[in-house]
C-alpha cells in the first residue's frame, strides 16, 4: 500500500537525521511526494512548508533554486521553451493586431463607434505586441535558443466588433499565460522580464474591456493558466508553422466552448452550456460524473457538469469565502477529478466564460 504524503514525511523526517543540508535536499527532490507536489503543480509554499517541517534551519532559498531545476525536468521544459512559448503567444497578438489594423481603417472604427483616441491607442497596443516578439527572439538567440517563427493563423474577425471582441480575449489570455508560467522560470532575468511584458497585457486588457463595455478590473485576482491550457486556447487560430521551428512540449486539449445560447449576464448561480464539439466526452467507466473546474490563483472551484446534447449543462459556483472569486474573463475545464486540476486530470477545455 502506498504511504500517505504524511507518512512519506515522516519517514523523509527519520531518514534526514544527522545528514548534511544538501543530502537532505537531493532527498527532498527525488522523494516521491516531492515529485508528486511538482507533478500536481503545488505552489512553493506547499514545498516550503515540507521542508521546514523535515528540517526547520535549512536555507530555503538554495532549496527553492534547485526545485526549479526538478520543477522543469518533472515537466520537461527549459527557460528556453517558456520563452518560446511566450514568442508563440506574441506571434499570435502581434500578427492579429497588425492584420486588423490593415483591414479596418480609422473610419471603420468611427464607424463602429470609436474615436480617433482610441484607433490611436490601438495602434500603440500593436507596437507593444511587436516590440515583445522583437524582445523575446533577441533573448532566445542570445541564450544560443531558435526562436520560434510567426505562423500562418485563422482569426476569423469580420468586422470591428468581432475584431474588437477577439482582441480583448488575447490580452485575457496573454494575461493567465505570463502569471501561470512564471512559477516555471529560473532565471530571475527572464521573470523579471516576463513581470515587465505581463503588467503591460493586463493594461491592454483593462483598456479594451472598458471600452466594450466591461468592468476594467472584474476581480482583485488574475488567473494562471497551465501552458498546456493556454495552448489549447491559442491553437484554433494557428493553422500552420515553419517546419524548422524547435518543436515545443506543448499539447492541446479538447475544444471546449461557451454555447451562444448561454444568458448574456452570467453570474453565480447561472446554469450554462459548455460544448464539445465534434466529440463526446465520457467517464472512463462510463458512469462516474463529470466536473466542471473554475480556475482561480487559489485553487479550482468544482461544480458537476451533466450531459446534455452537444456537451455539458452546469451551474456556475460561488467560490468559498476568502478565495478568488470566479468574475471577469473566467476559464473552467471538464475533468473526472473534484479534488486537482493539472494536465493529468483535465479532459477537456479550457472554455473562456465572462462572468459579472
Amino acid at each position: 500500500m502506498r504511504a500517505s504524503p504524511a507518512q512519506q514525511l515522516g519517514l523523509l523526517r527519520q531518514r534526514s537525521q544527522g545528514r548534511p543540508v544538501m543530502e537532505l535536499v537531493h532527498q527532498v527532490l527525488f522523494w516521491r511526494l516531492g515529485q508528486s507536489f511538482l507533478r500536481s503543480g503545488a505552489r512553493w509554499t506547499v514545498w516550503e512548508d515540507c521542508i521546514k517541517a523535515v528540517h526547520p534551519d535549512v536555507a530555503l532559498a538554495h532549496i527553492r533554486n534547485s526545485l526549479l531545476y526538478v520543477r522543469q525536468a518533472v515537466k520537461g521544459i527549459t527557460d528556453a521553451d517558456i520563452l518560446n512559448y511566450a514568442l508563440t503567444l506574441e506571434h499570435l497578438e502581434d500578427k492579429f493586431y497588425r492584420e486588423g489594423l490593415s483591414n479596418f481603417t480609422q473610419s471603420d472604427f468611427a464607424d463602429a463607434g470609436f474615436d480617433a483616441t482610441f484607433y490611436n491607442n490601438l495602434k500603440m497596443v500593436s507596437s507593444d505586441e511587436t516590440t515583445h516578439v522583437s524582445f523575446l527572439t533577441a533573448a532566445l538567440k542570445k541564450a544560443g535558443a531558435t526562436p520560434v517563427s510567426e505562423c500562418t493563423y485563422a482569426f476569423g474577425v469580420t468586422d470591428v466588433k468581432t475584431f474588437l471582441a477577439t482582441a480583448s480575449i488575447l490580452e485575457g489570455v496573454g494575461v493567465t499565460a505570463y502569471l501561470g508560467a512564471a512559477a516555471d522560470i529560473m532565471s530571475k532575468t527572464y521573470l523579471t522580464a516576463a513581470g515587465s511584458i505581463l503588467t503591460v497585457e493586463s493594461r491592454h486588457s483593462s483598456y479594451l474591456r472598458s471600452n466594450l463595455g466591461q468592468s476594467p478590473f472584474p476581480s482583485p485576482f488574475d488567473v494562471p493558466l497551465s501552458l498546456n491550457e493556454v495552448f489549447t486556447l491559442a491553437a484554433p487560430f494557428i493553422k500552420s508553422c515553419p517546419s524548422s521551428d524547435p518543436k515545443l512540449p506543448l499539447k492541446a486539449f479538447p475544444t471546449l466552448t461557451a454555447s451562444p445560447e448561454n444568458p448574456k449576464n452570467i453570474t453565480s448561480g447561472t446554469t450554462i452550456t459548455l460544448l464539445t464539439p465534434g466529440y463526446t466526452l465520457k467517464a472512463a467507466d462510463g458512469q462516474s460524473p463529470i466536473f466542471a473546474a473554475f480556475i482561480t490563483v487559489t485553487g479550482p472551484v468544482f461544480t458537476e457538469a451533466t450531459p446534455v446534447a452537444g456537451g455539458f449543462s452546469l451551474t456556475v459556483p460561488t467560490a468559498p469565502e476568502g478565495t478568488a472569486p470566479i468574475a471577469g474573463q473566467s476559464y473552467v475545464v471538464l475533468t473526472g477529478c473534484n479534488e486537482t486540476v493539472s494536465d493529468d486530470t483535465v479532459a477537456a477545455g479550457p472554455a473562456i466564460v465572462e462572468i459579472a
